[in-house]
């Protein structure tokens, strides 16, 4: 019997639709969107409007042309800094922060940009008065993570977009582990770009992502190269999307990720999260009752995602998580997972934590099982 619980790092299994959808777009298209004024290139085309279609409204996106795709959060996040950043700039972000957000922020202050990382507290919340506090005449924009990959904390995303917007400064938003999990509205909370990959709670495959940038915004590329139109310019255009998106789509990915967004609409992406914030909840209070156990994160379950860490006293989390593999088939996350800067802040540096992630596909007898198999790998 395998578990898998590594979902915040990539989701599994994907719903069967997703495959049908990337063998689809692989044996039946083929050509690439753009590239052609044959029927398969035009197909293509429109497969890619299409996705841009059905993923805006799960984040209440009102213009799809503002949606681009990318190979990953990773990327997304690297556009959305690199494209609107510039020496001189301040950016506010937190000590929670995933290495996607991290290492290009530090990159840009070696640049010039200024930078101010605001400590969460001990459970891993950020007080949005401490965000405020670290406002400058120059702030640009203020970057954070929606739901810590470590630990699950939910920050107050609402309250911190409206003190960016009465700073006049952008609001950057990683989605990487509450798209398709939570609700999002980019109108509503006032989010001026938004970081998300298509792999995890999107149920799309892996090299897939999106990045949105509100009307308004001014990007620029991250990448010259062709985008199948306006070939005689020798600048790479500015234009939304296709001056974003310069190379060879992923039109398999793409159309695994449009397939994976139409099922979390289906679904619903509360609902989806209810259950995964249930599973977590269940592992946390079979955990808490084992002698040398520490949970970290909010002790409130509203306040954290499905997303649950903890470490063994006097056992490394990789020494555990290697046992659980080996012995049990039970897949789960060890170490500092991209987020040093996160440990630091809940005291778990430099060895980390064993992270279990839930999925919409995870059963409560799965979370029994592994608890079970705890007890039995640490007494």
């Amino acid at each position: 019997m395998h578990i898998y619980l590594d979902n915040a790092a990539t989701s599994f299994p994907k719903p069967e639709s997703v495959y049908r959808a990337v063998m689809h777009a692989m044996r039946e298209i083929g050509a690439s969107p753009g590239r052609g004024g044959h029927r398969r290139s035009l197909e293509a085309g429109r497969l890619l409007f299409r996705a841009r279609e059905t993923i805006a409204p799960l984040f209440g996106i009102q213009d799809s042309s503002r949606v681009i795709f990318t190979h990953s959060a990773t990327e997304s996040l690297n556009m959305a800094l690199r494209g609107t950043l510039k020496p001189g700039d301040h950016v506010i972000t937190t000590s929670m922060e995933h290495n996607s957000l991290l290492r290009p922020l530090f990159s840009l202050r070696r640049q010039g940009v200024e930078l101010s990382v605001v400590a969460a507290g001990g459970d891993g919340r950020v007080d949005p008065a401490d965000v405020r506090a670290a406002l400058r005449p120059n702030s640009r924009m203020i970057a954070v993570g929606h739901v810590s990959n470590v630990c699950g904390a939910i920050q107050d995303v609402d309250l911190i977009a409206a003190i960016a917007r009465e700073a006049g400064a952008l609001f950057l938003l990683d989605a990487a582990q509450s798209a398709g999990s939570e609700e999002i509205d980019v109108v509503k909370c006032g989010i001026d770009l938004l970081a998300a990959p298509g792999h995890k709670g999107l149920f799309g495959p892996q090299g897939s992502g999106i990045l949105y940038a509100a009307p308004g915004v001014r990007l620029t590329p991250l990448l010259a190269g062709g985008t199948g139109g306006g070939s005689s310019a020798e600048e790479q255009p500015d234009t939304m999307p296709e001056g974003f998106e310069a190379g060879t789509h992923n039109l398999p990915g793409i159309a695994g990720l449009m397939a994976g967004a139409e099922f979390v609409q289906g679904v619903g992406a509360a609902v989806i999260g209810e259950k995964e914030r249930l599973l977590a909840r269940m592992a946390a209070e079979r955990l808490a009752a084992i002698p040398g156990i520490t949970l970290h994160g909010p002790s409130d379950p509203a306040a954290r995602g499905g997303v649950l860490s903890f470490t063994m006293a006097g056992m490394d989390p990789s020494a555990l998580a290697f046992l659980l593999d080996r012995d049990f088939d039970i897949a789960v996350r060890a170490g500092l997972q991209c987020a040093p800067q996160a440990h630091r802040t809940l005291g778990t540096f430099p060895h980390g934590t064993l992270r279990i992630s839930p999925g919409w596909f995870t059963t409560s007898e799965e979370i029994a099982v592994f608890c079970d198999a705890v007890v039995t790998c640490v007494t």
